[in-house]
């Protein structure tokens, strides 16, 4: 059984920073493919970044240059740092693993942008 667990959210004043983390149980981490989601009152889902089990990223154009996803495979667990935040980023943040065509979730974590 996968678990994921995201942390790292809160709230923060535009223009800062923040770093959220997925930690994933299970030994298949390394193949995943892990996502980052995010969705606000009312609003879709959005995939806002992606990193496969080679390390190639790709990001929604919403997030691209303020930013980065990355992953320890050493410690099962997929990080999204997010720079410059801006009230709109303001979003329960979720992760998803994709591995063996089976999709599988986290419970998410708050992110509000406020002054």
């Amino acid at each position: 059984q996968v678990q994921l667990v995201e942390s790292g959210g809160g709230m923060v004043q535009p223009g800062g920073s923040l770093r959220l983390s997925c930690a994933a149980s299970g030994t298949i981490f390394s193949i995943a493919t892990m996502d980052w989601y995010r969705q606000a009152p009312g609003k879709q889902r959005e995939l806002i970044a992606t990193i496969t089990g080679d390390g190639s990223t790709n990001y929604a154009d919403s997030v691209k240059g303020r930013s980065t996803i990355s992953r320890d495979n050493a410690e099962n667990t997929v990080y999204l740092q997010m720079n410059s935040l801006k009230p709109e980023d303001t979003a329960v943040y979720c992760c998803r693993m994709v591995v063996f065509a089976s999709h599988y979730w986290g419970q998410g974590t708050q992110v509000t942008v406020s002054s």
